[in-house]
């Protein structure tokens, strides 16, 4: 017997509506594209002050706020305070380049999910995005403390290994980043221009994640020459 229309073809999950907030014109249109880039979300809006995004939020529901905290009529924790109080229940994906804890504090305890530090690349906000979405659909009625800690560690980004003398985090960042936005690969010497560190430094960085499982080399023949390594992320996480 040939399936229904309904069974044949499944509803696909709405897209996670999410509005931007950002007051710097370039980078809000960045962010917008970001996001947009990201299966599974969709951008109802972006506004450049605290008053307009509370507008926007009175006639277009998000269920996520890409939220700057820095804007020119106030910060972004008292937006998310005035529209606690109002019952509004989006969650929040700060970003700013404030590193100040107490603010990372009062931010989790009004519905900060996620923090992103400025600058940022467009792999970094996806995962941040995709670590949501995981913990989004994760969200009803656990059956147990084991489910209950699997969906809050979706949003947790993993912890990193002890680094070999010489590396730092921030750098492996970077580097990680860098690397997972190339989807054809990338050089030592690409990846040190894009993070700004010289090919020797880039490479101990690469060949790092390359031991650690994270990444894969090949060779790269050419016209002439040697060959070139190219470096390749292998895992989604």
């Amino acid at each position: 017997m040939s399936p229904s229309p309904s069974q044949a073809n499944p509803a696909r999950p709405a897209p996670i509506r999410v509005l931007v907030v950002e007051d710097d014109p370039v980078a809000a249109d960045a962010h917008r594209m970001y996001v947009e880039r990201v299966p599974g979300f969709s951008v109802v809006g972006v506004a450049r002050t605290r008053g307009d995004a509370q507008r926007q939020l009175e006639r277009t529901p998000a269920d996520l706020l890409l939220l700057d905290l820095y804007l020119p009529d106030g910060h972004g924790l008292q937006l998310l305070r005035a529209l606690r109080a109002t019952g509004h229940t989006a969650d929040v994906i700060a970003v700013t380049s404030a590193r100040d804890l107490a603010v990372v504090r009062e931010g989790v305890s009004l519905g900060v999910v996620q923090y992103v530090l400025k600058p940022f690349t467009f792999a970094t906000l996806r995962d941040r995005l995709l670590r949501y979405a995981e913990f989004r659909a994760s969200v009803g009625e656990a059956s147990g403390q084991d489910e209950v800690d699997r969906a809050l560690a979706a949003l947790r980004a993993p912890q990193p290994a002890e680094l070999p003398k010489g590396l730092t985090p921030a750098t492996l960042q970077a580097v990680t980043d860098t690397l997972r936005a190339a989807a054809d690969g990338i050089s030592a010497a690409a990846t040190a221009e894009a993070v700004g560190i010289s090919r020797i430094t880039a490479r101990r960085y690469l060949e790092h994640l390359v031991d650690a499982g994270r990444a894969a080399r090949a060779p790269q023949y050419g016209q002439v020459g040697r060959p070139e390594l190219v470096y390749r992320w292998l895992t989604a996480g």
